[in-house]
């Protein structure tokens, strides 16, 4: 089965289908601004199909044993490993990323998602349950919740979406997914794999088109019965409302601080925040944020974050010597180009970057940026930016760390740097944050570790990683017994 070569189609009860308007939307590398395919452009009746046939998907996917969807599972991580190359190659032309240095290790991340959801269901045991009655047995366990909808965005393409699909998959769920307008070509090529490992017909079912449209569709209509979603804070509110009474597993945004205590290895603390901040050209939830630190360590920390702006090479994400590519798209330009522009207005002081750097084949190319004695009134400090910028935030002491770590909307990922780890433990135990990393960057994550934001900030609700996910896709069933 091939994906149609003039058009990325729709994949719904197991054959591609060309859109019910029949509209095509062209699709842009970000790197040049070319046209490099065109996609159908979904609409309510696609995504109505699209539910209708994950019925049937979900019956076949609940018939089969744990063991046989976990075949299925393996079978799907052997063709994406099959296809790594063209699909690190699609990935890298249209969402941006450097193909040698992040690409490929997408790629390999999203085959590694599909084995673990595969075995580690497979030995999700459930309870045996002591009755107080006479003559009662009770057991529970874990079984699918039926048609996930699920709205992924473009910052991972690949991976993201596999964050959902594989566990849904190995619980029984069926899909209906609305991937990321902007890389859609990305997300045809996975959808090409997960098809040729000889899924049932409606398992997953795949509609390009708007989120306001498409996913609204999916994430409103009764037909569904869980919601997962990863994307900004505003769209999980309207989402939240949209498929009220549904389960939910959203993972939203982050502005993850970076705290640098006074005793910290200030060089590996600087080198750590740039990763953060500069991975993936800053577009990742968990990304540094900003950076928190005392008088004491300012300058010399100014100094090395400086120097690491400077070391990433810019360009043809295609290359092998590029490091940082464009943006995906003008809107998080605009955001980007916004913030700094307050953070600038506001007293900051710019140390690197700050503007565009169009000469490298698109607009939506974007210096890394270090800017230093930032206030905390700033966007910078106060909102996700999403882009290539590392904000340097000088603090009185280390309580006022803490305050101002805090006083943020997001509580998604930190990074605490210190040589006392018992100061470490202390802070991290305070840092209103679903994850804190010690002495590393606030990007670090493994897919099996859990992950998402802390209650009473704007950074989502439940937790994806390993075991986790695949709780959150299946409800517990409890069956009693009388004996007689």
């Amino acid at each position: 089965m091939q994906i149609p070569e003039q058009h990325r189609q729709h994949f719904i009860g197991g054959a591609w289908r060309a859109p019910a308007s029949g509209t095509y939307r062209p699709a842009k590398s970000p790197g040049t601004g070319e046209t490099i395919g065109e996609v159908a452009e979904g609409d309510r009746q696609d995504a109505v199909a699209a539910i209708e046939a994950a019925k049937a998907g979900q019956d076949a996917l609940a018939a089969m044993t744990r063991w046989q969807r976990a075949d299925l599972c393996h079978r799907v991580a052997e063709r994406i490993e099959a296809q790594k190359n063209y699909l690190a190659y699609i990935l890298s032309l249209e969402q941006g990323k450097p193909l040698k240095s992040e690409a490929y290790g997408e790629i390999e991340a999203a085959a590694t998602g599909f084995r673990e959801a595969a075995e580690l269901f497979k030995f999700m045991n459930g309870d045996f349950i002591a009755a107080e009655t006479p003559g009662k047995r009770v057991i529970s366990y874990r079984v699918a919740r039926g048609i996930y909808a699920v709205v992924t965005p473009w910052n991972f393409p690949i991976n993201i979406p596999v964050e959902y699909l594989a566990p849904c998959l190995a619980a029984g769920n069926a899909v209906v997914w609305a991937p990321a307008p902007t890389t859609s070509l990305c997300a045809s090529a996975l959808m090409q794999c997960i098809a040729e490992a000889g899924l049932p017909d409606g398992a997953v079912n795949l509609v390009h088109g708007p989120g306001a449209v498409v996913g609204d569709e999916f994430v409103s209509n009764p037909g569904t019965h869980g919601v997962g979603f990863t994307g900004s804070p505003a769209t999980g509110a309207k989402i939240a409302q949209r498929g009220a009474g549904k389960p939910m597993l959203l993972e939203l945004g982050g502005n993850g601080p970076v705290i640098v205590l006074d005793d910290a290895d200030v060089e590996r603390a600087a080198g750590a925040a740039a990763d953060g901040a500069f991975f993936n050209a800053g577009q990742v939830c968990a990304a540094t944020g900003r950076i928190l630190c005392t008088r004491k360590t300012y300058e010399e920390l100014a100094h090395h974050l400086t120097v690491a702006a400077g070391e990433r090479v810019a360009g043809d994400p295609l290359l092998s010597e590029t490091t940082i590519g464009p943006l995906n798209n003008q809107a998080v330009l605009t955001k980007v180009e916004a913030h700094v522009a307050d953070g600038l207005a506001r007293g900051g002081k710019l140390l690197a970057g700050g503007r565009r750097r169009p000469e490298l084949g698109s607009d939506l190319f974007y210096a890394p940026t270090v800017i230093a004695d930032l206030g905390e009134d700033a966007d910078l400090n106060r909102a996700e930016t999403f882009g290539p910028v590392a904000p340097i935030i000088v603090c009185k002491d280390e309580d006022d760390l803490i305050r101002v770590a805090n006083g943020a909307g997001h509580g998604l990922a930190a990074g605490i740097f210190s040589r006392d780890l018992a100061k470490a433990f202390r802070f991290a135990e305070t840092v209103q944050s679903g994850l804190v990393n010690i002495n590393g960057p606030s990007h670090y994550w493994e897919l099996h570790i859990p992950f998402g934001g802390a209650s009473g900030k704007q950074s989502g609700l439940g937790r994806l990683g390993g075991r986790h996910t695949l709780e959150a896709v299946t409800d517990v069933k409890t069956i009693s017994y009388d004996l007689g």
